[in-house]
């Protein structure tokens, strides 16, 4: 829970506190939920209990994590609102989701069907990446991009569908490459 707290502090410059956060952030308490869930879906007598918690911890903060999706350290979603991540998703460490970003799957079938988050990926609000795509580690996924391919280490991906790309000079930040694009703001 602190590394979460530190994370939060570290990406929300509207942090007036620490306490602040812990009361007040529905991403962090998605998130502590979702870390309780999980480990309830790993019992498979525990599942419908697991699928109440994830249930009302939607109701309670506009986040939907399914227990079955797999969050890495220091994960954090600002605002929250509308997020949802499927039973497949798997995230990384220190990964920071805006609102509206939907980790989503393609299929119906029994498979691996949501998409796996690499370590330090930023994803802008309403993004939406779906189906089991690889988004490598250290990118950036631009606001309101909808993401149907993998995205390699190290890039930005914008737009719809997202059209990927690399820093121009490199040792450039992705994330200040990020802004370098006005598709991320629409």
């Amino acid at each position: 829970m602190r590394e979460d707290v530190d994370a939060a502090v570290a990406r929300d410059p509207a942090a007036a506190s620490r306490t602040d956060l812990v009361l007040n952030s529905p991403g962090l308490h998605a998130i502590w939920s979702h870390r309780l869930a999980h480990k309830l879906w790993l019992r498979p007598h525990l599942k419908p209990v697991a699928r109440s918690l994830s249930t009302a911890t939607r109701a309670v903060t506009g986040v939907e994590i399914h227990p079955g999706a797999t969050i890495g350290r220091r994960f954090f979603i600002d605002h929250g609102m509308g997020v949802v991540i499927g039973e497949t998703a798997e995230v990384g460490d220190d990964v920071m989701l805006y609102h509206g970003v939907t980790l989503g799957g393609r299929t119906l079938a029994k498979v691996k069907r949501h998409p796996t988050v690499g370590d330090r990926v930023t994803i802008g609000a309403g993004a939406r990446i779906l189906g089991p795509v690889e988004i490598g580690d250290d990118v950036q996924i631009g606001a309101n991009s909808v993401v149907v391919k993998d995205v390699p280490s190290g890039a930005v991906a914008t737009g719809i569908p997202a059209t990927v790309r690399f820093p121009t000079h490199p040792g450039d930040d992705p994330y200040e490459a990020l802004f370098n694009s006005p598709a991320i703001f629409i």
